[in-house]
């Protein structure tokens, strides 16, 4: 023990070059859209929040929220803080999608983001649209084309962000892209994002992840509309049904609501250890 001490008593962390270190929030939120007619099912959308940079580098440019670590929390606290911060939302979890380090990513100098997927209710993404101003939920289509390229297109009004990336590798769930072009997303953010996108459908094809956009409880209906609102796809009922069984279980309550027959409401299934 005395070596130890005596070997931190002359320990100088200014002798070793070090980063700065970012948190940054790829926040979605699954909305419906109103449909006048009671009798058709409204359609879903997945979005996701972005903030318009006040200051340079990339002013006015629009980026996922996030800022730098301070000395006195956690990389999860902080990214809870500035999703706090700058959206007026507080997340209730977070899910790791990873370490971006690359040396130039970030034209300020040597600077590491830390990123995290965090699920926001509708209703809370109703408020942080009117509370922050500079804050913007964006529709989100993410699709392969003809190429092998991926197209991020992300939609806010007459404002349409496209960003062109390609495949550079999988692995443990996760898809790692090189961005070709950046449509107007600042840092590497287009890349962070369609990252966060490929392990969320990862997860939602394995019924991952799905529950966290709903409340406690639900009807199959909106369950299996979440899971193809994220993977972008049509799913049979009846194959959906009888693959979620192992994962719900039946409450005794019922919706309520004019012009629609009462469903049955249900839970997650509590997995025990």
């Amino acid at each position: 023990m005395s070596d130890e001490k005596d070997f931190l008593k002359t320990y100088r962390q200014d002798d070793y070059p070090r980063p700065s270190v970012t948190a940054d929030i790829v926040a979605f939120t699954i909305r419906e859209e109103e449909n006048d007619n009671y009798r058709q099912n409204s359609g879903t959308k997945l979005a996701l929040l972005l903030i318009r940079r006040g200051g340079h580098p990339f002013k006015d440019c629009w980026a996922l929220p996030g800022g730098f670590l301070n000395p006195d929390e956690t990389i999860e606290q902080c990214a809870l803080r500035e999703a706090e911060e700058e959206t007026a939302v507080k997340p209730v979890s977070l899910l790791s999608v990873g370490l971006f380090s690359e040396p130039d990513r970030d034209p300020r100098g040597w600077i590491i983001s830390n990123a995290f997927v965090s699920v926001i209710s509708e209703e809370q993404a109703q408020q942080s649209g009117d509370d922050a101003s500079d804050a913007q939920w964006f529709d989100v289509d993410f699709v392969q084309d003809a190429g092998g390229d991926y197209i991020l297109t992300l939609c806010y009004r007459d404002v349409t962000l496209r960003a062109v990336l390609e495949e550079e590798g999988s692995g443990f769930g996760k898809t790692s892209f090189r961005i070709k072009e950046s449509g107007g997303l600042a840092f590497d953010h287009a890349r962070i994002i369609a990252t966060a996108l490929s392990m969320l459908r990862s997860g939602a094809r394995e019924f991952e992840h799905i529950f966290d956009f709903l409340p406690e409880t639900f009807t199959l209906t909106q369950l299996q509309k979440v899971q193809e609102t994220i993977m972008n796809i049509s799913v049979l009922p009846a194959n959906f049904r009888r693959k979620i069984a192992a994962y719900v279980e039946e409450t005794d309550a019922f919706t309520q609501g004019a012009g629609h027959r009462p469903a049955k409401l249900y839970r997650r299934k509590t997995v025990k250890g």
